[in-house]
């Protein structure tokens, strides 16, 4: 880091973290009710030391409360919850919020206003010693580059300088775990983006575990080892951000991570044949031989095809839908089998609404797929594909 700058992580350095295995944070069957209402039903998952772990999914789907679990901020009603393999809840234990070694980083920030920046970080730590205490504050505002912004009050710091100092003090008692909720909500979106990168590194760099909540995937994707997407109070699917996205387990996580539409083929040999042309298997993600003859589902994503302007006798499909977005423009096609399919392209690609098109395949990795008929419920109800909100 200099002047204040973080070094940013590429693709190949990310799925390379973390380098262990060892579990930190365990949940076992965990159940959490309000009243009658069931929020959490039998969840179970494992965080490694390291690692940022993010827990994504809609609104009420369990993770916040998830988080407030794991941070003793709630008892839950049934199973146990395990830090570095002692239970601090469950099975007759309750650890309190105070005693288990994990820091919170809370959508607000919650930073003292009467106090400076330095004498925030510095609020956990006044069973120290003064001389441990500087100096500890110290290095944690060189790790978020503010080592010049220690007297100024929070009022006279920016959003995204009010993240690092909450992030520091979170620190500053070296927790066992960070536990991030919702972290950049309160940030306008270009900052948004910014402080994703320069906040995964802070953590990496205090070599901390992590466990974020989100409703909002890019952020999810971007900061995370792995990514455990809920769903009506039970984890979908725990994976790594590629993999994840790539092969998703259910129709709701692929859904869910960005546009998604289904295209229905039949598997004959070597083949998948669909509304718009063969695709071949050895292009499918672990299709075997024994489905030959079987129906499936393609997972097709707006980037995995293309539309062409076309002849009646080449078309397969029509535009019904436009949508700029400035770089890209995504594109709705009604296919003449009567499915629905979408297409991202470039802006300079021009292609007017109602105009005939012929659509094609042109992923370049291996697509997803499920069997055939399965469609979720709010397939059902829309009767278009999935997109994300």
């Amino acid at each position: 880091m200099s002047n204040g700058q973080l070094v940013t992580t590429t693709g190949e350095e990310r799925t390379r973290e973390p380098t262990t295995t060892e579990t930190v944070l365990e949940l076992d069957g965990i159940a959490k009710q309000y009243a009658s209402e069931e929020v959490i039903t039998d969840l179970s998952l494992s965080v490694r030391d390291g690692e940022i772990l993010t827990l994504l999914g809609p609104s009420g789907c369990g993770k916040t409360t998830t988080l407030r679990l794991i941070a003793g901020l709630e008892k839950p009603n049934d199973g146990a919850v395990r830090l570095n393999g002692e239970a601090v809840a469950g099975n007759g234990q309750f650890v309190p919020p105070e005693h288990r070694g994990v820091g919170v980083v809370f959508q607000e920030f919650a930073l003292f206003p009467h106090m400076t920046a330095r004498e925030n970080i510095a609020f956990g730590l006044q069973e120290w010693a003064e001389e441990e205490r500087d100096a500890r504050v110290a290095s944690l505002l060189e790790l978020v580059g503010l080592e010049s912004h220690g007297d100024h009050q929070p009022e006279e710091l920016s959003g995204g300088q009010q993240q690092r100092i909450a992030l520091a003090r979170s620190l500053a008692p070296e927790p066992e775990m960070l536990l991030l909720d919702e972290p950049f909500s309160n940030l306008d979106v270009d900052l948004r983006v910014e402080m994703r990168e320069e906040v995964r590194q802070i953590i990496k760099e205090a070599g901390v575990t992590a466990v974020s909540v989100t409703h909002d995937q890019e952020e999810a994707l971007s900061i995370s080892d792995r990514v455990a997407v809920m769903n009506d109070g039970d984890i979908e699917q725990v994976d790594t951000p590629e993999q994840i996205f790539q092969q998703p387990e259910s129709r709701f996580v692929a859904g869910f991570l960005g546009h998604a539409s289904f295209l229905s083929g039949e598997v004959h040999g070597d083949h998948v044949d669909t509304a718009v042309g063969r695709v071949l298997r050895d292009n499918v993600h672990g299709l075997a031989t024994q489905y030959d003859g079987t129906g499936i589902d393609l997972l097709v994503r707006p980037d995995d095809v293309t539309a062409y302007p076309a002849t009646e006798q080449e078309a397969n499909g029509t535009v019904v839908y436009r949508r700029y977005l400035g770089p890209t423009v995504l594109y709705r096609i009604e296919l003449d089998s009567g499915e629905t399919i979408e297409c991202m392209h470039n802006h300079s690609d021009h292609i007017d609404l109602d105009e005939r098109v012929a659509v094609r395949v042109t992923a370049e990795h291996e697509l997803a797929w499920f069997p055939a008929g399965q469609r979720t419920s709010a397939e059902e109800q829309t009767g278009e594909p999935l997109r994300d909100t």
